[in-house]
């Protein structure tokens, strides 16, 4: 059995683990984690960037990478503790932008001011205690090469968003977005699409939720 099958078996390992890792209360790593742990166990592509006022809650027993020429802009939060989080090469994160994994973002795709992903769900149907202590779920959020997400959008767990799509500013995504379309409103309808024979972007004659 491996160093990490015995930690995840035994559950007072695993919660002296955790301790050590996390700071008790929190979803963020020890300092020392940071400058210690993280550099050897994550991947940072070449000429990639975090800005300094990043909140980096990245832990080393999720993945984490950052793809060569991607920026990460001041005041986003990354968060890996449920699930791992890659983000492709070329790939602009704006401004105050909240990534918690699972998540993968693909290569070329702008992210502008604002914007949450959510690969997580806190449980609620349990009555007889918080929501804070109830358990979690996950679904993996894939954004796909070259598209845009606008200013302020939320993106839902477990949504797929297509190659060269484009969420506009504000819309809530609870469905997966085709590629080569634009998406908007809350929930998300499809607004345009792009037609291929007639090689223009063209709106459904009945807008349709996605």
């Amino acid at each position: 059995m491996s160093v990490v099958d015995r930690i995840k078996s035994s559950p007072r390992l695993k919660s002296l683990v955790l301790y050590l890792l996390i700071t008790p209360g929190q979803a963020r790593p020890r300092q020392w984690v940071k400058w210690f742990v993280n550099p050897f166990r994550h991947t940072y592509g070449r000429g990639s960037l975090v800005r300094w006022r990043t909140r980096l809650d990245v832990v080393p027993f999720q993945a984490f990478s950052l793809g060569a020429g991607a920026v990460i802009e001041d005041y986003a939060t990354v968060n890996n503790g449920m699930g791992a989080v890659h983000i492709g090469a070329r790939t602009f994160v704006g401004i105050a932008n909240v990534l918690i994994g699972p998540l993968r973002i693909g290569n070329d795709v702008i992210i502008a001011q604002n914007v949450v992903f959510s690969g997580l769900n806190h449980e609620y149907e349990d009555l007889t205690r918080p929501i804070k202590d109830q358990p979690c779920s996950t679904a993996e959020i894939v954004v796909e090469d070259e598209a845009w997400i606008g200013a302020n959008a939320v993106i839902t767990a477990g949504v797929r968003i297509g190659r060269h799509a484009v969420v506009a500013g504000g819309s809530v995504v609870t469905k997966d977005v085709p590629p080569y379309s634009v998406v908007g409103g809350n929930p998300a309808r499809i607004l345009k699409q792009y037609n291929a024979e007639a090689q223009a972007w063209e709106r459904p004659q009945k807008l349709s939720v996605i």
